[in-house]
């Protein structure tokens, strides 16, 4: 029997979401993809650093994510900036419908990923983060890994 391939395997990661905004709630969502886009993902050839969601007339669109054009694909190939759709239940459209309506909240890809054998979107709905608050959540991290690094040369010292 034939070790099964990992479920989960990260296509795309939009890394600056975390630093640049507030991460409240996470939803996940299938994508509306034609052949070409699909094979480009798995070749690595998606960007979500200036991707964004919105909803609109009841449904859920992925904005700004570029996909780069399959380079075996022929005159059927896609636009490597349009507008896909996502594929949300009817009551998580109408939960980030309302939580987006809200001041200063909106949709942010975080990573894309096949589960299952399906390419799904992580949105994750966000708060920007003002300057100071990047300042402290960098003061926090340095405070944290100077107190691991004492921490494992105190253990080394007793050893």
């Amino acid at each position: 029997m034939a070790a099964k391939k990992s479920e989960f395997q990260i296509l795309s990661e939009n890394r600056s979401a975390g630093h640049n905004y507030l991460l409240l709630e996470r939803f996940e969502a299938g994508m509306v993809l034609t052949g070409t886009e699909v094979k480009a993902i798995k070749d690595g050839k998606m960007q979500l650093r200036e991707a964004y969601g919105s909803i609109e007339r009841d449904e859920a669109w992925l904005l700004n994510a570029h996909i780069s054009e399959y380079s075996h694909g022929n005159r059927e190939n896609h636009m490597p900036m349009r507008v896909r759709k996502l594929l949300l239940h009817r009551k998580e459209i109408d939960k980030l419908l309302g939580q987006t309506r809200e001041k200063g909240l909106s949709l942010i890809p975080t990573k894309v990923y096949i589960k299952g054998g399906k390419i799904k979107c992580e949105l994750a709905v966000a708060r920007g983060k003002k300057l100071h608050d990047k300042r402290e959540a960098e003061r926090a991290k340095t405070a944290e890994t100077e107190a691991r690094t004492a921490i494992r040369a105190n253990k080394a010292r007793h050893q």
